[in-house]
């Protein structure tokens, strides 16, 4: 008893959005049965974002949002006990009720992790697989698949090192794109400071989500037309 209880206690501590004074969240979002909703009109294409291990939702405010400026509605759910592991089917619900967006599933750290077995289960259902400092676990069909995946990863991350990313690129389609950040870590994924285990980043918060934008829009519009990744 004791043992789960500490583990309890341990889900609960967890990384929020330090709203750093070198980004701006201007946009208006909606929370909506535990999901944080970043639309765009009209959006024809959407992105489901599993936040990190502990990491609250909002830490992903500014990555929403500039998303949605470029037409990408990002739908990011809250997980239960902070753990996207434990969730990781949840996207169904929000690819069930909104049939008219083209989705893709994606996440950072552990819930790349998470959208990555999702998305082995549930090939038909997503457009593609995006993984934000992240890797795929051994699974069934995603590695012998033709789903698009996205890869970026950090030079610095401390935690989702170099050497893990590639380790483990066996379980994901020999097509997956993948982009290292030089000089980007783990934490500057998202927007909540610093973290156990991590590396000092040697770019900015802005400079590195900056990229993972260009990265991320210039990607799915390569997969809507059916071209390749640069």
């Amino acid at each position: 008893m004791l043992s789960l209880l500490s583990f309890y206690i341990w889900t609960q501590v967890t990384y929020e959005a330090i709203n750093s004074s070198e980004i701006k969240i201007e946009e208006a979002h909606q929370v909506d049965d535990g999901w944080l909703l970043y639309s765009a009109e009209e959006a024809e294409k959407g992105l489901i974002l599993y936040p990190g291990a502990k990491v609250e939702s909002n830490a992903y405010e500014y990555l929403a949002q500039e998303l949605s400026k470029q037409n990408i509605a990002v739908a990011i759910p809250s997980v239960t006990l902070n753990l996207p592991i434990l969730d990781r089917s949840k996207a169904n619900r929000m690819i069930e009720s909104n049939q008219v967006i083209q989705w893709y599933v994606g996440g950072h750290s552990m819930g790349g992790a998470a959208a990555a077995m999702f998305a082995d289960q549930q090939l038909d259902k997503v457009n593609g697989l995006v993984l934000l400092g992240s890797y795929a676990a051994s699974n069934d069909y995603l590695f012998n698949s033709s789903l698009p995946v996205l890869s970026i990863s950090g030079s610095e991350d401390g935690l989702s090192t170099p050497n893990k990313i590639k380790e483990n690129s066996i379980n994901l389609p020999q097509t997956t794109d993948f982009v290292e950040i030089k000089g980007g870590n783990h934490a500057f994924f998202g927007d909540y400071g610093s973290q156990s285990g991590d590396n000092a980043a040697l770019i900015t918060v802005s400079e590195q989500q900056a990229i993972i934008i260009d990265t991320i829009v210039n990607w799915i519009e390569s997969v809507e037309t059916g071209g390749e990744h640069e």
